[in-house]
């Protein structure tokens, strides 16, 4: 293959692509976590500059994304890729879409912030609730780098754990809001159930990207994953009875 004038070996360009791929993705993790530190600080702090600095990231999140999508047809038209190498780019260009769509729930955090200033958004009552799904997004935004660094099965799958306790806050304050007794304005409910909602799908995001690492490298869904295991498990507990059963036979 002849690039930037020189010879080069199909593999050797194939595997810088792929190489130059993965170190998008990390960048844009990376400036999504940023994003979404300074959109909840905003939020919670009623800070605006904190809001702005969010909102002008959308730029650099927008060119990441077209050079990942980019690179993905170069590496899709560069050659015929090997089982893994398929599952790689595949998974990446799917990580890029859920990238992008957590940037745009960032970003409706950060305008919220900005629209309703100098005003608090959540009442004072709910604010460590709140403070919670902003450190639950950040924790999980922090172990999906982690799987971009060093991909992990396991790892992966525990992130649902952290969807689980996004989802029981996220219900627990929309029971609260919808109570007759709700003390606080109709404006203060909408805005608390579309910030429940940001927060939630966020997350989502999150566990979406560890499937696609589940994915990339078993090449299983999660769920078919874990039955995998369990079905493993349950052989290697069967193994050791009949081995204890051969043991003792003669006894």
């Amino acid at each position: 293959m002849i690039e930037d004038g020189k010879i080069r070996p199909v593999r050797a360009v194939y595997r810088e692509h792929l190489e130059a791929f993965s170190q998008d993705l990390l960048n844009m993790c990376d400036t999504l976590r940023a994003v979404m530190a300074k959109a909840s600080y905003a939020l919670l702090n009623q800070s605006l500059e904190k809001a702005e600095e969010a909102l002008s990231s959308a730029d650099e999140l927008e060119e990441t994304r077209q050079r990942c999508e980019d690179r993905s047809m170069k590496l899709l038209a560069l050659e015929s890729p090997v089982a893994s190498d398929l599952r790689q780019v595949v998974s990446s260009i799917y990580i890029v879409e859920d990238f992008e769509r957590m940037g745009a729930l960032a970003m409706h955090i950060a305008n919220t912030a900005r629209m309703r200033h100098p005003t608090p958004v959540v009442p004072e009552p709910l604010v460590n609730l709140v403070r919670e799904l902003a450190r639950l997004a950040d924790e999980m935004g922090s172990k999906t780098h982690e799987l971009l660094t060093t991909p992990d099965a396991e790892v992966a799958i525990r992130l649902r754990d952290d969807d689980d306790d996004v989802d029981a806050i996220k219900n627990y304050l929309l029971n609260v809001l919808t109570r007759q007794e709700w003390p606080h304005s109709a404006r203060e409910a909408v805005d608390l159930a579309l910030l429940c909602r940001y927060y939630e799908r966020y997350a989502d995001h999150c566990v979406n990207v560890a499937a696609r690492t589940v994915f990339l490298i078993t090449g299983l869904k999660p769920d078919a994953y874990l039955e995998k295991q369990r079905a493993g498990d349950a052989f290697e507990l069967d193994e050791r009875i009949a081995a204890i059963e051969r043991r003792f036979a003669g006894n």
